[in-house]
């Protein structure tokens, strides 16, 4: 009897004692888990304050660390040394009952097993931080010896052709849009979605071209991206249905997309401080180049409808086509230029490729001290401190899988990873910074894309009111027996009949006839542009080569009617159309009043600073936009444009500069990717909105665009200062 109540006091202690194990196993993982956050949360916040603080010029006064001495492995943690497997207790095993000294030295072990797998990882990347900090002045003080001087200027050239294809990407759909619509007989309301299409591309070409930069390096995404929209753009001048030319439009702009966050972050990383604000701002100016080079493409080929060649009635390269290839020009420049310039040496240290980084920037150094005349000098950096590296297992599958299992894990992957970083964009300390950004990005694009988009459709609406005014009308008029083999234009005719009446050789251009009869008419070898019979009646009329297709005789009707070799496709002619030659010229301008501010901008940019030009920029184009709304006439509104494109670009110039300095490099391109693809849906929402009441009001989209830029620069007035900072 004693003895079975003593192996009932047996069983009973045992099951106490697993339950006390288990109880402060789990309050071990809470306390590390809680201490982990506190220790990583104030090593943040101290380390940011300090870099904050400028506390820079204390690390210049140091020395040895310039010179830079072997890296050493720190990574081992003394926590688990010494580790002994008897003390570990495997489930199912017997271990008899334990005494007090037992369970203290148990649960000693296993709390202390928890906690040296979180010091472990909190070693890692608290020491990572450090790394970063440290790299970051070392670096600029490395980028100072290499020099400002041909390296520099030479890449200054060839990232400034990938900017400019993006320049001409942005007006060649513009430029393309009016000669577009009527080649592929496009009806108004589907016209607004090839300025749409190219954008979305852009949206979301920026995110991922950004986030890529940062996983696999700046040259490298460029080089794809510029491929990509190179091949597509060049692809879409020969394509003849709407469809498909929407769709390589749509891939060109995916492809272009990467190339303004990844050349600013590309071309930061290779310039010193006291030099960084003025040569990013000089290198935007090859954003207006593009510009007006697509303005002066534009201007010079368009409008010539004779450089054209059919091939049969189906197939038609009109001169819009030839000007789509030659914008494709500036964008393989760069693709052939980029394959000589080597990779970001920051982005290569920030991946621990300590070796390749040291190559490029001795490459740098000897460039620059050969052009100056000074060969002999020695690149005197011998070790440069690269932050640890925090490895990721990924399996896949390389005995196991297939080809196409292992691209989808690898895609996945990567696409993961690009989301990683992007949320990192969204933690401290630049949580607040990528919230104001965002705010600024998308006022600002919003104001400037929704104007300059549909701006030829503002001058165009202007002329179609004055000639509308010129039109003639006849009513109630009866023509028999007449040979017509002359240009009717800007007419309509009511209630009219035509008898007996031959139409021969000739054109017909905005006219419209309503409720009129032909009655034994013949129509031969006729073109017409704009031209509408609207509730007509055709009674025993021959058609012969015309172009005369079912939408442009709405609600008529045929009787006894015949149709020979009928014209397929819209016709589209420039012979006397002075507006087409206006509106390239307009652009012109506006493009070519973008230089001044350019020029201010890369003089004032570290003198002034970035924070006084964006907020003063974006105010003062927001005043000079709402006086649009009072623009009456062409000259009044093309003055108010120029102005409107001079005061903006020192806003978009000095946003570059910020948003490149705000972000460390391990997340630089896809901060940046990211912005510039909220700057994209913005102009997208601005296409739309001006596309929707640019013929009802004019003013409401002009009104709506001068109060968010004003209220975009006054969110701007509060971001950081970065000009005394190094690149994090």
């Amino acid at each position: 009897m004693d003895r079975s109540y003593e192996m009932e006091d047996k069983t009973s202690l045992v099951k106490g004692a697993q339950d006390i194990a288990k109880e402060v196993k789990k309050q071990a993982v809470r306390k590390a888990n809680k201490t982990t956050d506190r220790a990583q949360d104030g090593y943040t916040e101290r380390s940011y304050n300090q870099f904050q603080g400028g506390e820079e010029d204390a690390y210049y006064a140091q020395e040895g660390n310039y010179d830079g001495e072997a890296n050493e492995d720190e990574g081992s943690s003394e926590a688990t040394e010494g580790h002994d497997e008897d003390d570990e207790i495997y489930e199912g095993e017997y271990q008899g009952i334990p005494n007090a000294t037992q369970n203290k030295e148990g649960i000693a072990a296993l709390g202390q097993s928890m906690r040296d797998d979180y010091k472990d990882r909190l070693e890692l990347e608290t020491e990572r931080k450090a790394d970063e900090e440290e790299l970051a002045q070392q670096y600029e003080l490395i980028i100072q010896e290499c020099g400002h001087g041909r390296f520099q200027w030479a890449l200054f050239f060839v990232l400034g052709m990938a900017l400019m294809a993006d320049g001409v990407e942005v007006f060649v759909v513009g430029f393309v849009l009016p000669s577009a619509e009527t080649d592929m007989c496009i009806p108004n309301s589907g016209s607004g979605w090839l300025g749409s299409i190219v954008y979305l591309g852009m949206m979301v070409g920026a995110f991922f071209w950004g986030g890529l930069a940062d996983k696999v390096g700046r040259r490298q995404a460029l080089l794809i991206c510029m491929s990509v929209n190179g091949f597509f753009a060049f692809l879409s001048s020969f394509v003849q249905g709407y469809g498909f030319f929407l769709f390589c439009r749509l891939l060109s702009g995916f492809g272009i997309g990467g190339a303004v966050p990844v050349v600013f972050s590309y071309f930061a990383e290779v310039l010193a401080r006291e030099k960084r604000g003025e040569h990013l701002s000089w290198l935007c100016m090859f954003w207006m180049i593009g510009g007006i080079y697509a303005s002066a493409m534009a201007w010079a080929i368009i409008p010539h409808y004779g450089w054209s060649f059919s091939m049969g009635s189906a197939y038609q390269f009109h001169s819009w086509r030839v000007f789509v290839i030659m914008c494709a020009l500036p964008c393989v420049s760069a693709v052939v230029a980029l394959t000589f310039m080597p990779e970001s040496p920051r982005f290569l240290l920030e991946a621990g490729k300590h070796d390749e980084a040291w190559m490029i920037l001795k490459q740098i150094h000897d460039t620059n001290m050969r052009a100056r005349g000074q060969p002999e000098k020695v690149f005197t950096v011998n070790r440069i401190k690269t932050p640890k590296q925090i490895d990721e297992l990924i399996e896949i599958e390389s005995d196991t899988g297939t080809w196409y299992r292992r691209c989808y894990v690898r895609v996945r992957t990567e696409l993961e990873g690009i989301w990683l970083t992007f949320m990192r964009c969204f933690t401290y300390p630049v949580k607040d910074n990528t919230t104001k950004l965002a705010t600024v990005w998308f006022t600002l694009s919003f104001g400037y894309y929704g104007l300059s988009v549909w701006f030829p459709d503002v001058i165009k609406h202007l002329q179609a009111d004055e000639y509308a005014s010129r039109r003639k009308s006849f009513e109630n008029e009866r023509i028999t027996d007449f040979d017509f083999n002359f240009t009717l234009e800007n007419q309509i005719h009511f209630n009219g009949t035509f008898i007996n009446d031959r139409f021969t050789m000739m054109k017909f251009k905005a006219v419209t006839f309503q409720d009129t009869l032909f009655k034994n008419c013949n129509f031969e070898d006729v073109t017409t542009l704009n031209t509408y019979f609207r509730n007509c009646i055709f009674m025993e009329t021959t058609f012969f080569s015309t172009d005369l297709e079912p939408y442009k005789y709405p609600g008529s009707e045929f009787i006894n009617c015949t149709f020979y070799h009928n014209k397929t496709g819209c016709q589209i002619s420039f012979d006397d159309d002075y507006s087409a030659y206006w509106i390239y010229f307009v652009n012109f301008l506006g493009t070519l009043a973008v230089l001044p501010g350019n020029i201010v901008s890369a003089l004032l940019m570290d003198r002034i600073g970035r924070l006084s030009m964006l907020g003063g920029s974006m105010i003062l184009s927001g005043i000079s936009c709402f006086f649009l709304w009072f623009g009456t006439s062409e000259s009044m509104m093309i003055g108010m444009l120029c102005l409107y494109n001079g005061l903006t670009i020192s806003a978009w110039n000095s946003l570059d500069v910020i948003t490149v300095e705000l972000y460390p490099t391990d997340r630089r391109a896809t901060g940046f990717g990211f912005l510039n693809a909220l700057c994209k849906a913005a102009a997208v929402l601005g296409n739309l909105i001006f596309g929707s009441f640019v013929v009802i009001a004019k003013s409401i989209p002009i009104l709506l665009a001068s109060t968010v830029l004003v209220c975009g620069g006054l969110v701007g007035l509060r971001l950081p200062d970065t000009r005394t900072q190094v690149l994090m």
